[in-house]
């Protein structure tokens, strides 16, 4: 059995293992990862990367068909499915290699195999040993499933809906959250049959109630055949298609696709044998600084608590490994943190809902303004889009925002600044914004909330 030494071992290369891992070089510790599968971890290489590319190829599709309305003819498009896939892969390919590039650029020593903790508070790898004065768990996550139903065959999780080898006839997701959702739309848009089934009464349902209400209507205008409140029952799978109940509906499709949600991928990381402590929802405790109940050890991203985002793993393994080399940090304000949905219509937000901002007792101001009230909104085709401010009266402060609509995923990041930065909506209200520009939707729903709206 070899043993090395190292001044910091990350476990996982995903988006929050590699920035840790990339940072510790940077602040001159000698660094290795251990990685069970494919540089890039399950977020580059079967899920947000690979979601983005096939969900870019349903809009390009998407703006072809509506050309005409710009005075472009072109002819009926047709999907190419096999080379959407093939395009899928040069994506992965093209960012995961430029991980490995950035290993090598940081000397950073890439380890096949998977970690698991000693209770000497040594890593495993196979046959070998490494030793670490810090060590970071970033493993990520798998799939929770449904109760009854089990992950196989016809019936399959999220990564491997982002992975046909055949464009679906039909197919039915189970789950009208953010991965739900994008799937669903991808497919609709690109000539699947697509049910998108959802127990509770909205689509989006971690979202404000606006956002989900235009977000419906836009995914029924995709043919979506969408089915809230409701939940699939009877599921019973052949080797060529799957059959469920849907209330009083029978429904056979190509795939069932279990988009309910994902939890810690912990069973392998040997943390009771370590002293690792795990919380009341089986996610690692972790304090600010993300360091676990053994010192030493630190945990990130889908292994502790907080949204489930491949940024907000990012940032957390520069604080873990910025404590531990003993430089000043401070912890996320989770609610701060942006939230973006890459569905048709795009879906972006940060902090608290209007209703949560009403539960916590503020002085509740809201700001709405539809993307048709600024010429962009018209250039762009897009006038249905929305932005909503939630503020607090007393002193302007910026409490959430969500935006529905094109673009929405990058208009939300200067709100997210300007909260990060101790500003509110009326700062907002009062800076000059480019003309036209969607940008100036958002100017327009701060002055809303701060009551001078201009153009509504």
């Amino acid at each position: 059995m070899a043993s090395r030494s190292f001044d910091c071992v990350v476990i996982g290369s995903g988006p929050g293992g590699y920035v840790a891992a990339i940072r510790a070089a940077q602040l001159g510790m000698t660094t290795a990862v251990i990685e069970k599968d494919a540089v890039g971890g399950r977020c580059l290489n079967y899920a947000c990367i690979p979601a983005k590319a096939v969900l870019r190829s349903a809009d390009i599709l998407t703006e072809v068909r509506e050309a005409g309305e710009f005075g472009v003819k072109v002819g009926a498009p047709e999907v190419d499915f096999g080379a959407v896939m093939e395009r899928r892969a040069k994506v992965v390919h093209t960012l995961t290699s430029g991980v490995s590039g950035l290993f090598k650029k940081n000397k950073i020593e890439l380890v096949t195999g998977e970690g698991s903790l000693t209770a000497d508070g040594t890593v495993k790898v196979g046959e070998d040993l490494l030793s670490a004065k810090t060590i970071v768990l970033a493993t990520g996550s798998v799939p929770r499933g449904l109760p009854g139903i089990d992950l196989g065959g016809r019936i399959v999780g999220t990564e491997e809906a982002w992975a046909f080898a055949e464009l679906p006839a039909s197919l039915a997701v189970v789950g009208a959250g953010a991965s739900g959702s994008e799937i669903a739309s991808a497919y609709a848009r690109l000539g699947s049959e697509t049910y998108l089934i959802e127990m509770l009464d909205r689509v989006l349902p971690a979202e404000d109630v606006d956002i989900s209400t235009l977000v419906e209507r836009g995914l029924k205008r995709q043919g979506i055949k969408l089915h809230t409140g409701t939940a699939v029952a009877d599921v019973k799978a052949t080797k060529t298609a799957v059959t469920f109940a849907l209330g009083d509906q029978q429904v056979t499709v190509d795939w069932l696709v279990i988009a309910t949600g994902r939890g810690p991928d912990v069973a392998a990381l040997g943390l009771e044998a370590a002293g690792v402590a795990l919380d009341e929802r089986g996610l690692v405790a972790v304090d600010g600084a993300m360091r676990t109940s053994r010192a030493g050890v630190y945990a990130i991203g889908d292994l502790v608590a907080g949204p489930a985002l491949a940024h907000k793993a990012s940032d957390e393994g520069i604080i873990a490994v910025e404590d531990a080399a003993g430089l000043t940090t401070h912890p996320l304000a989770y609610e701060d943190i942006p939230r973006a949905t890459f569905c048709s219509p795009n879906v972006a937000s940060f902090g608290l809902t209007e209703a949560q901002a009403r539960e916590r007792g503020h002085d509740v101001v809201v700001g709405k303004v539809p993307y048709g009230a600024v010429g962009a909104g018209t250039i762009y085709g897009d006038r249905t889009g929305l932005v909503k401010v939630v503020g607090d009266r007393r002193y302007g402060e910026l409490l959430g925002a969500h935006i529905v609509g094109t673009r929405a995923t990058d208009l939300i990041q200067e709100l997210v600044n300007v909260r990060a930065l101790e500003g509110g909506y009326p700062e907002i209200a009062r800076s000059v914004h480019g003309h036209p520009t969607l940008s100036e939707a958002v100017m327009e729903a701060a002055r809303a909330a701060d009551g001078w709206l201009i153009h509504g």
